[in-house]
C-alpha cells in the first residue's frame, strides 16, 4: 500500500460531515489538484464522545459510496500506541504510531554504542546542497541524539511490527509521529531518527517531527515564518538522503500534525511542493467539529441555543477541558466574553467570532480555541446535538466543504 504525494487528514468527532469533507475534495479535483482524504480520529477522542473506531470507517464509506469517489482514501488510527491499537486494526490501513511518550527513555549505553558504532556514515559533515546548508556531526552528538530518540525508534518498531504481523506489511500505511514533545528535532537530529527507524525496518512513508513554533489547535501559526521555511525545507532535504543512505520507501514525506488553519505557513509548504515535487500529508483535525458550529450558529433556533450553552459550559469549566491540551492552545482568559454578553448575540455574530477569518473584527483566536478542545461537551447533549446536525445538514455541511476549500487546500496547493 503506497501513500499518495498530496494526502489531507481530516477528522470528524460525531462522524457526520464525512460527505461534506469528500465534496471539499471533489471541488479540488475540479480544480486540478489530486488530493487524497483520510478520515482521522484517535483514541482519545474516541473515549471523549463515547464512540468507536469502525465508526470512522462505516461513515467515509457510505459517503464514498454516496459521492461515487473511485479514488483512494485512508482510515488513520491517529496517535496510537500498544496499548490502544487493537480496536483499530480491522478498521483502519494508517496508523499514526506517537512514540513521544518514549522520547527520553532510559537506554543502555550498550545500545548506544552499538548504533553509533553501526552508522558512522551519519558523522562527518551532514550536507543538505538543495539548502545550501550543512552540519557537522560528531560522535558525541549522535551519542546523545540515540540517548534521547533511540528508545522510542525502538518503541515505534515494536508496535510497527505487531500491526503488521495483524495485518500484513503490505496492508497499511505507517507514519511515525515525534510531534508532542518539548524539543523540536533539528535536521540532524532527524537524520539520526530516521536511521533508527530504519534499523527498526519500518516501512515509513510519513514522518511528523516537531518543528520550532507553537502549532496551537484550530489557529494560525505562532513563530519565526522565516526559520520554519528553513527547518521544513531541510527536513525535506534529510528525508531525501535517508532514503538514499537507508532505503526507507521512496514516496517517504514529511507530516504536519495540527496543520489546520496555519495559513503563515501554507505558501512555504505551497512552494516546496510546487517547485520541488514534495509529497506532503497535512492533519486539520478538529476544525470541522467548529464548523459544525458555526453552521448551527447561523441557523439559529435551537442550533444557535446549543452552541451558546456549549459555550457558557465550557467557560465555567476551562481548566477541565483545556488541561489535556495545555501544550497546544494558548487562550487569554480576559479576552473571553462572559456568558452573558454571548447571550445575546445573534447566530451571525457567534459564527463570525468562531469562523477563523483574522481580518474579520468579530473573529476571536480565544473563543475558537476554547471552543475548539470543547467537543465533549456536545457529547455529553446526546442525541440533542446529533439531532440537530441532521435538522441542519446542509448549512453545517456547506461551512464543512468551504472551510476546506477556501481556506485550506486552496491556499495549500493552488495559492
Amino acid at each position: 500500500m503506497q501513500l499518495e504525494q498530496l494526502t489531507f487528514g481530516v477528522g470528524d468527532r460525531f462522524a457526520h460531515q464525512a460527505a461534506a469533507q469528500l465534496r471539499a475534495f471533489q471541488k479540488a479535483e475540479d480544480l486540478g489538484v489530486d488530493v487524497v482524504p483520510v478520515w482521522n480520529k484517535s483514541n482519545r477522542e474516541h473515549q471523549f464522545v463515547g464512540s468507536q473506531p469502525a465508526s470512522v470507517k462505516a461513515a467515509a464509506h457510505v459517503a464514498v459510496e454516496e459521492l461515487g469517489w473511485g479514488k483512494s482514501w485512508y482510515v488513520d488510527a491517529d496517535h496510537i500506541q500498544l496499548a490502544t491499537v487493537d480496536p483499530f486494526l480491522d478498521c483502519s490501513d494508517f496508523f499514526t504510531i506517537d512514540v513521544a511518550d518514549f522520547i527520553g527513555n532510559a537506554i543502555t549505553d550498550d545500545e548506544i554504542n552499538s548504533f553509533v558504532d553501526s552508522h558512522t556514515e551519519l558523522l562527518g559533515e551532514l550536507e543538505l546542497p538543495s539548502t545550501q546548508t550543512a552540519y557537522s556531526v560528531d560522535r558525541e552528538f549522535v551519542t546523545r541524539v540515540a540517548r534521547q530518540y533511540l528508545g522510542a525508534c525502538k518503541a515505534a518498531g515494536e508496535i510497527y511490527r505487531y500491526i503488521a504481523s495483524v495485518k500484513g506489511e503490505d496492508n497499511f500505511v505507517a507514519e511515525v509521529s515525534m510531534d508532542e514533545t518539548d524539543s523540536p528535532q533539528t535536521p540532524p537530529e532527524l537524520m539520526v531518527i530516521l536511521a533508527a527507524l530504519a534499523d527498526e525496518k519500518i516501512r515509513l512513508q510519513t514522518i511528523a517531527p516537531k518543528f520550532t513554533g507553537r502549532f496551537n489547535k484550530g489557529v494560525d501559526y505562532v513563530g519565526d515564518i522565516d526559520q520554519f521555511d528553513r527547518e521544513f525545507n531541510e527536513d525535506v532535504a534529510v528525508i531525501a538522503e535517508a532514503v538514499k543512505r537507508y532505503g526507507l520507501p521512496e514516496n517517504l514525506k514529511l507530516s504536519v500534525h495540527s496543520g489546520s488553519d496555519k495559513f503563515s505557513i501554507y505558501p512555504v509548504i505551497r512552494k516546496a511542493i510546487q517547485d520541488k515535487g514534495i509529497g506532503i500529508h497535512l492533519k486539520t483535525a478538529g476544525t470541522t467539529w467548529l464548523e459544525e458550529l458555526i453552521g448551527l450558529s447561523e441557523a439559529g433556533g435551537d442550533g444557535l441555543e446549543l452552541a451558546k450553552e456549549i459555550y457558557a459550559y465550557s467557560l465555567q469549566h476551562i481548566d477541565e477541558l483545556c488541561a489535556p491540551y495545555a501544550s497546544v492552545i494558548d487562550i487569554d482568559p480576559s479576552a473571553l466574553p462572559s456568558v452573558q454578553e454571548v447571550g445575546d448575540w445573534d447566530g451571525a455574530k457567534l459564527a463570525a467570532t468562531l469562523r477563523h477569518i483574522p481580518s474579520d473584527p468579530h473573529f476571536n483566536a480565544n473563543v475558537r480555541q476554547l471552543l475548539h478542545v470543547a467537543f465533549k461537551v456536545a457529547a455529553k447533549s446526546g442525541e440533542r446535538y446529533l439531532d440537530l446536525l441532521k435538522a441542519n445538514e446542509k448549512i453545517v455541511g456547506e461551512q464543512v466543504t468551504r472551510n476546506l476549500v477556501e481556506r485550506h487546500m486552496k491556499p495549500l496547493f493552488i495559492g
